[in-house]
């Protein structure tokens, strides 16, 4: 089963993953973000809906990446575009959409400022 964690971290803390990395060691899949702000800027509502409708489905079209999440091919191809741009989603050579892990896990700590 392939995870990954959809994380808000500093960007040290992305270098040091990074370069542990670089020396051998397993980090797992992180898909980071350095605020609290952009990752919700980023995973909308609407845009969660759709990872969730694709996690763990493989490839699969546009089309039917709207027809999962009952919405508009228009407006899926938007927010499926900003997924690819940010780097979550991926395109086949086939041209189709895929997310390719099974199971999602967002972490982020508030602190007091």
């Amino acid at each position: 089963m392939a995870n990954v964690t959809l994380e808000v971290s500093s960007r040290q803390e992305t270098d040091r993953r990074l370069l542990s990395a670089f020396e051998g060691k397993h980090q797992g899949a992180f898909i980071s973000f350095e605020t609290p702000a952009l990752l919700f800027r980023v995973l909308t509502q609407k845009r969660w809906e759709l990872l969730s409708a694709m996690t763990g489905a493989g490839p699969v079209t546009l089309r039917e990446a709207a027809r999962r999440v009952e919405r508009d091919v228009k407006a899926v191809h938007r927010d499926a575009h900003v997924l690819l741009a940010v780097g979550i989603l991926q395109k086949t050579d086939e041209g189709r959409l895929v997310f390719p892990f099974d199971a999602v896990r967002v972490s982020f700590v508030l602190k007091a400022a």
